[in-house]
């Protein structure tokens, strides 16, 4: 029965067909991925469709050749045992609570269980991010943005100065996409140059990269396309092999998308799905400065919306919204879901279908935590298709207005 067959093989048979290739044609595509020859005749065939049926799931050689057939990547199509809560806290990591490790750094009692401590609170902070309401978590951000710059008067070693620059440039990272999900792109400005400063202080690729990639993104939602291409192309060099090289070149390819070439957006997006398969499957993949594996369907799907091809688009809005969600409904990622969801509505919007495109987008836009510039950039693919094929509709046109609002509110 169909709920029996495994996610994994649902879902190469569900991208094989949005992309509208035949088993034989996903074979042979396998093929020029592949650094040696793979089984000749009928024999490659029928392990593709014992794949699709759940029979055998694919090993270690076989994956990433299949992730690369169908624009994904293995750690995507094939994730790992879902991780269980460790329970891992700062009292349980450095014996402290956060009260104590406030009053070490106020009485410059400063060990390594001290430092670690405020590590785990800004990974702690860092992983609140996608579902935690910008007005609760920035003024914690920034309350202990300050304790940090505080601590800097204080008699530190050269290795403790260093670890707490370089955390107080992830809390900075974290306050500046805070202050921009909220549309203070002023402050939000200020906050990514002070963290590109402390990132050239230390030397950290991954806070330099995080930074450029900000102003990519600043650029994006504000219509600066050519923006978005020189920020990513800076950020990508400051960045070296860090994660975020990921997002950078996402970055690049949504710039592409909108400028109509579509040649170099998906050459940007091959770029970074090789990029990303090679890189380890990461420790905490709730951090909003990690790039996991589920992301890159996120950064394919808006490229894929923006140009048309809506099959492709709602196959992996459906993907994205079912990562992002618990077993028990929960939206673990719902940033990310409000915009697979306007995805699904532009596609229905497409297929004549307004009642569930305005389903789809009023649901999106009415979720309690989303980024303001950023719902609204993809708000407006939606919003072009109402105006073009159901302009004059009181539903549709009262859904372009609540847009605007959005929009003017930034």
């Amino acid at each position: 029965m169909a709920e029996d067959v495994p996610s994994w093989a649902r879902r190469i048979r569900a991208l094989r067909e949005a992309r509208g290739m035949s088993q034989a044609e996903a074979c042979n595509q396998m093929r020029t991925h592949a650094a040696k020859p793979l089984p000749e005749g009928d024999n490659l065939l029928r392990r593709w469709k014992s794949w699709e049926l759940g029979e055998n799931k694919p090993g270690p050689h076989y994956a990433p050749l299949i992730a690369a057939t169908l624009g994904t990547v293995s750690a995507a199509l094939f994730p790992p045992v879902e991780r269980t809560e460790s329970g891992l806290t700062v009292l349980t990591a450095t014996g402290m609570d956060t009260m104590e490790i406030v009053s070490r750094l106020q009485a410059s009692d400063i060990n390594d269980a001290t430092l670690e401590g405020l590590r785990i609170t800004v990974e702690k902070l860092c992983s609140e991010y996608p579902y935690m309401p910008p007005e609760t978590l920035i003024p914690e951000g920034r309350q202990w943005l300050r304790r940090i710059v505080e601590m800097q008067d204080q008699r530190l070693s050269f290795r403790q100065r260093r670890q707490t620059l370089e955390l107080a440039g992830w809390l900075a990272l974290l306050v500046g996409c805070l202050e921009y999900d909220l549309g203070d792109r002023r402050s939000a400005e200020a906050t990514r140059k002070m963290a590109l400063s402390l990132g050239q202080d230390v030397g950290s690729g991954g806070i330099l990269g995080w930074a450029h990639e900000m102003r990519a993104w600043f650029a994006l939602t504000s219509g600066d396309y050519r923006g978005v291409l020189a920020a990513a192309e800076a950020g990508q060099v400051a960045a070296g092999n860090h994660s975020v090289g990921v997002q950078l070149i996402a970055q690049e390819a949504k710039a592409w998308a909108r400028l109509g070439r579509k040649d170099e957006m998906e050459r940007a997006l091959e770029r970074g799905r090789v990029m990303l398969e090679a890189m380890p499957y990461p420790d905490n993949t709730d951090n909003h400065f990690v790039v996991d594996p589920a992301k890159y369907d996120f950064y394919v799907m808006d490229c894929y919306r923006h140009i048309g091809e809506d099959r492709l688009a709602e196959t992996l809005a459906q993907e994205v919204i079912r990562s992002g969600t618990d077993f028990n409904g929960d939206e673990r990622k719902p940033m990310r879901v409000a915009e697979a969801r306007i995805t699904l509505g532009v596609a229905a919007a497409r297929e004549g279908d307004l009642d569930e495109a305005l389903t789809y987008g009023r649901r999106a836009i009415e979720a309690p935590r989303k980024s303001l510039p950023s719902i609204a950039l993809v708000s407006q693919d939606l919003a072009s298709v109402l105006a073009e094929r159901y302009n004059g509709q009181s539903d549709a046109d009262e859904y372009r207005h609540d847009l605007m609002r959005i929009q003017q509110g930034r």
